[in-house]
């Protein structure tokens, strides 16, 4: 009797880092209950794809992507289609899928996860669709997780979102704010270490308000967090993100200054440089509170690389609001920037403001942004030409093989050509010296 063919999954994410870590368990769901990792979507027999929903453009990418798998379906009609994350939730996108795509089998969120399993021996028995998707719930901890590198990790310190900005539908979708207990994050980071994992990455929407979900006399906020993972033996380095600015307290600016393995980067997001835009846009500060913070931060860090996230054309901007963004920005000098048009999203409080800002407009604002923004990027790069870095090594690079990768402290990538006989580098911690700096690389030799 010939032995039965190992069924295989395949994952497509979109979207945040949360959204990775949460297909990175989706993957150790499926991998415990005997699915192996299919390399494309053709020998798959499970596709699951885990979406973003923050940006109107990542809805029409996911419509695009479910009606290129259409024919696959066709051809293997037994192959499952499921859709996850936060679109998942959304219920314009429900009814959408419902009524157009009868070939996508299943909904499911990141609050019901460890259902997986269930839900999928339900579609394969019944032959029916499963479309019903929780809003809210409570995270389950535990779960299985194959992670994409052996040597770095996310790790989700606090789940959901409190502040509401009025453009964002994270806090719709992804829930209340849900510290985890201090004691489980150190308990995973320890088993990590002791699986040869040398750098860890804490998660959250907003990790600056970790721990404030407690009771009081029991609080740990994120700064005692990082002094106690600065601790563990085995990690050498400590990231995080993302950070609300009116929430990163003095306390954490001395323990980021102090701890030696948290990295010198701060992925800060500013969003807009205008007074009337940020509150319009519920930021609660002011772009001086912003610049203070920034001056605290980097008179403490001297050597810290400060990248953020900037939306153009919100509701309500006009030329003057936009320069006060290029303003602030040049006042700045980031080291990089995530930079967006603004994308109504419906459901949240800017998709019903009346004065919204033309596409041509948009568009220009952001051209002109982009073009500061890589301005200063280059820059930054520039100056550490000469200069010495420790890196850690990612591999090989995905355009080039012969070229090495590599990241620094403040998470800026390295490419470099690695020595003929340097035996395994990856994963491994080297000094490279800085030959050139490019807008969104650096070229590195390493020394030997």
């Amino acid at each position: 009797m010939e032995k039965c063919r190992k069924q295989k999954y395949f994952l497509q994410v979109f979207g945040c880092q949360m959204n990775v870590h949460d297909a990175e368990k989706l993957a150790g769901v499926l991998e415990k209950m005997g699915y192996s990792r299919a390399a494309t979507a053709e020998e798959a027999d499970l596709i699951l794809l885990n979406t973003c929903c923050v940006r109107e453009n990542a809805e029409n990418r996911l419509y695009g992507h479910l009606g290129n798998l259409k024919p696959l379906k066709i051809n293997k009609p037994d192959l499952m289609i499921g859709v996850g994350g936060c679109m998942a939730q959304l219920p314009s996108v429900r009814a959408k899928i419902e009524a157009d795509y009868p070939y996508i089998d299943l909904l499911f969120s990141a609050f019901n996860l460890h259902q997986i399993p269930e839900l999928i021996m339900k579609i394969r028995e019944t032959g029916s669709r499963i479309l019903e998707v929780p809003s809210e719930g409570q995270i389950i901890e535990d779960l299985p997780v194959t992670r994409n590198s052996p040597f770095q990790a996310w790790v989700t310190v606090i789940y959901g979102c409190n502040n509401f900005c009025t453009y964002c539908i994270v806090p719709y979708v992804r829930g209340r704010e849900q510290s985890r207990r201090p004691e489980k994050i150190m308990e995973e980071i320890r088993g990590l270490a002791m699986a040869g994992v040398k750098e860890v990455t804490l998660l959250g929407q907003n990790v600056n308000s970790y721990g404030l979900d407690f009771p009081a006399e029991e609080r740990k906020d994120f700064a005692d967090l990082l002094a106690a993972i600065n601790r563990i033996d085995g990690i050498t380095r400590i990231r995080f993100q993302t950070s609300h600015p009116k929430d990163l307290s003095d306390k954490l600016i001395r323990q980021m200054a102090t701890a030696e393995k948290v990295c010198e980067h701060l992925h800060l997001p500013l969003q807009a440089g205008s007074d009337k835009i940020l509150k319009l846009m519920n930021r609660k500060y002011t772009r001086d509170d912003y610049l203070r913070l920034v001056e605290k931060l980097r008179a403490q860090i001297p050597n810290l690389a400060l990248t953020t996230d900037l939306i153009v054309g919100f509701p309500g901007e006009e030329e003057a609001d936009f320069r006060d963004t290029l303003d602030l920005v040049e006042k700045i000098g980031f080291d990089a920037a995530f930079t967006f048009a603004y994308s109504p999203r419906v459901g949240t409080q800017a998709a019903k403001m009346t004065n919204q800002v033309s596409e041509g407009d948009k568009m220009d604002r952001l051209y002109r942004l982009i073009e500061v923004v890589n301005k200063q990027a280059k820059a930054a790069n520039q100056r550490l030409e000469g200069m010495v870095e420790t890196i850690l090594v990612e591999g090989p690079s995905p355009k080039k093989k012969e070229i090495y990768t590599g990241r620094t402290r403040s998470n800026k990538l390295v490419l470099f050509a690695p020595p003929e006989t340097a035996g395994d580098l990856i994963g491994k911690e080297f000094k490279v010296k800085i030959k050139k700096g490019l807008t969104y690389t650096l070229q590195g030799e390493l020394i030997k």
